[in-house]
C-alpha cells in the first residue's frame, strides 16, 4: 500500500507539471492560474498545493528537474548544476568536438525550448524566476569558463566575457532556430555556430 500511494503521488506530481508546463507555453505564464494547472491535471487547487506551494515553485521545478536533466546537467558544489560534457569540450577546443557536441545538443532542441520558452516568459514577469534563470545561465556560463580555464587558453581577463558571448549566443539559437530559419538549414547552421564558436572559445 505504501508503494501504491508513493507511485500515485508521483504520478499526480508529474502531471501538474506536465499540466503547468503545456499551460504555460499554450497561454502563458502570466495568464495560467493555479486553477487552470490543477483542472488541467485533473485535480483541484488543494491538490496542487499540497505539493506545490505556488505557480512560481512549480516553474522552479521544470526548470530545476527536467530543463537539466533534459541538457544532462548534473548538481555541482561549486556551480550549482553543471554539464561536464560542455566543460571537457570547451577545454579540448577543437573544432571537430565543438561541432559534434553542438550537433548532439541540437537535437535536443524540441524538448528543450517549451521548458525555456516557459521560463524566460515567467521571468518577464516574476522577480523570482528572473533571479533562478540568471543564475541557470551563469552555470552554463561557469561550465565554460571552466573549460577555459583548464586549457589556460586566452587572457584570464576575457575568458568570462568569451563565456558569455559563447552561451548568449547558443541559447538565442536553440531557443529561436528551425529548419529554415534565417535562410540556414541544420548543417549550415551547424557549420556557421561552429566557426563562431571556434573564434570565440576554440582552439586555434
Amino acid at each position: 500500500m505504501a508503494r501504491l500511494r508513493e507511485a500515485q503521488k508521483e504520478m499526480t506530481r508529474k502531471l501538474l507539471l506536465d499540466a503547468g508546463l503545456e499551460l504555460f507555453v499554450s497561454k502563458g505564464y502570466a495568464a495560467t492560474t493555479v486553477d487552470d494547472i490543477a483542472s488541467a491535471a485533473g485535480t483541484t487547487r488543494v491538490t496542487f498545493y499540497a505539493y506545490f506551494p505556488s505557480k512560481v515553485e512549480l516553474m522552479k521545478a521544470l526548470i530545476n528537474e527536467r530543463l537539466n536533466a533534459a541538457l544532462g546537467r548534473v548538481p555541482s558544489p561549486e556551480h550549482g548544476s553543471t554539464a561536464r560534457d560542455l566543460v571537457s569540450v570547451i577545454e579540448d577546443g577543437t573544432r571537430e568536438r565543438i561541432r559534434d557536441w553542438l550537433a548532439e545538443i541540437s537535437l535536443r532542441w524540441p524538448v528543450i525550448r517549451p521548458y525555456t520558452t516557459a521560463a524566460f516568459e515567467a521571468a518577464a514577469v516574476d522577480p523570482e524566476i528572473r533571479e533562478l534563470l540568471g543564475a541557470w545561465l551563469n552555470e552554463a556560463i561557469g561550465d565554460v569558463e571552466e573549460g577555459l580555464n583548464r586549457a589556460d587558453r586566452f587572457p584570464a581577463a576575457t575568458r568570462h566575457f568569451r563565456s558569455v558571448i559563447a552561451i548568449t549566443e547558443l541559447d538565442h539559437v536553440a531557443r529561436h532556430w528551425v529548419a529554415g530559419h534565417w535562410g540556414v538549414q541544420r548543417e549550415e547552421m551547424l557549420d556557421v555556430l561552429t566557426e563562431s564558436w571556434l573564434g570565440t572559445i576554440g582552439r586555434r
